[in-house]
């Protein structure tokens, strides 16, 4: 029995791009990712067995009514050699602590939404991409382009090894002189942060100083991506994913191991530059990442697909087995947790690319 061969466009690959974002489109791409666009808190839908959900729906809408009116230090844009102001006495920040898929980054996008001010005076980004843009512009630069802000969102903030731990307290000390209103979510206390990464215990006065701009709020759950969902789909074989990816006009078909490979050439800030235009990732053969480094890399990768919303079909092993009893056991698990959520949401969204 004779097959026809597939006459389709060739698909795009991911390993065959390599963009250079300049530092501009960092700061113009500050803003809430296209998966949460139109979120709002009316569209926030709270689990009625976890009244902390609620609670931070009501919080976070007084804290974005609270940022109207002109800049906190007295008169939106201020000039950079004028008198600095002092900094609030009490933490102007909200830090949203929870597990996964419980609508953290919904509810941080939505007081973005909330805030009353301009898009230009909001910025909105995770703390990669906030660490990006200092290696970017630079440490004063990233200053003095973020200090007549309202409100600065930073999603999914953890401290990977000390010298994030000192820029990133040192940068925000600097904004809330300014006046920027700080918001973040993680699924870490800020008093814990970096503990099982490094020794946290000769940082603390830099982990105690960022958890001083917070006022922490807990949100309880279970991760709403799986919640009354049926389980991930099972792996597909490369001759389904290869035919899906041949069938999909702005799919990437690319190997796995030669991704991986190839993100360790480019840039964790480029990855969403790398995804540009592209409607499905498929991958053929997917293992276990071999090590801590390339794992995290598929960690951001798997986070720009996620606030992108493309969908992702597989053949091998599982998402589920991405990573090592090692790996989710150690400093980096919540990270891991993460991403495994978020491409197994993905896999669930690719379905529809196989035939039946």
């Amino acid at each position: 029995m004779s097959t026809s061969p597939i006459t389709e466009a060739a698909p795009l690959s991911l390993c065959a791009r390599e963009p250079h974002v300049p530092a501009d489109r960092l700061v113009a791409e500050m803003v809430p990712p296209p998966r949460f666009d139109s979120v709002r808190f009316e569209t926030y839908v709270p689990d009625p067995n976890q009244p902390s959900q609620s609670e931070a729906v009501k919080v976070l809408g007084s804290f974005a009514a609270g940022l109207g009116g002109a800049h906190a230090t007295g008169g939106g844009r201020r000039k950079w050699f004028a008198r600095k102001p002092a900094a609030p006495a009490a933490p102007r920040g909200v830090y949203l602590d929870g597990g996964y898929g419980v609508g953290k980054t919904h509810l941080l996008a939505s007081l973005w939404h909330a805030t009353p001010a301009e898009p230009a005076l909001k910025a909105f980004g995770t703390f990669v991409e906030l660490t990006n843009l200092v290696g970017a512009l630079g440490f004063q630069q990233t200053v003095r382009t973020l200090s007549g802000h309202r409100l600065l969102c930073i999603d999914e903030f953890e401290l990977d090894d000390p010298g994030d731990t000192v820029l990133v307290s040192s940068l925000l000390g600097k904004l809330v002189e300014q006046g920027v209103a700080l918001a973040a979510t993680s699924n870490t206390l800020p008093g814990k942060l970096g503990e099982g990464r490094f020794a946290a215990v000769d940082f603390l006065r830099e982990i105690q100083g960022l958890s001083a701009h917070f006022r922490p709020l807990r949100i309880d759950g279970e991760d709403y991506r799986h919640r009354g969902l049926p389980e991930a789909p099972a792996p597909y074989s490369d001759e389904q994913v290869t035919k899906a990816a041949y069938a999909t006009e702005g799919a990437a078909l690319d190997d796995f191991p030669g991704l991986l490979g190839h993100l360790s050439r480019v840039h964790p800030s480029r990855y969403g530059a790398m995804t540009d235009g592209v409607k499905a990732v498929c991958l053929t053969d997917v293992q276990p990442v071999p090590d801590q480094s390339t794992a995290l890399r598929l960690v951001v990768l798997a986070d720009r697909l996620y606030d992108r919303e493309v969908p992702v079909l597989a053949s091998g092993v599982p998402f589920d087995r991405l990573f090592s009893d090692e790996m989710l056991n150690g400093g980096y698990r919540k990270k891991y947790f993460r991403a495994i959520s978020r491409l197994t949401a993905l896999a669930r969204d690719a379905k529809g690319l196989v035939e039946q």
